[in-house]
């Protein structure tokens, strides 16, 4: 894993869509902050991540679960 920011905010916003509780988690307000300065691409999934993004998408679930 390298430090990409680009990745990062894929990953997160991935990550953070599909594991937030509703709109008022905290899942949600970090996903809506998120948006303020990046528009994802109409077909981002796990699959369009690079290799280094699904490492990061996937130590960013797993500290979700954890929560």
């Amino acid at each position: 894993m390298y430090f990409n920011r680009f990745d990062i905010v894929e990953a997160y916003y991935l990550a953070l869509s599909h594991c937030h509780t509703g709109q008022s988690s905290k899942e949600y307000k970090r996903l809506s902050q998120i948006t303020e300065y990046f528009n994802p691409s109409f077909n981002l999934s796990y699959e369009t991540l690079s290799d280094n993004g699904k490492i990061i998408y996937q130590n960013v679930i797993g500290k979700l679960i954890k929560e």
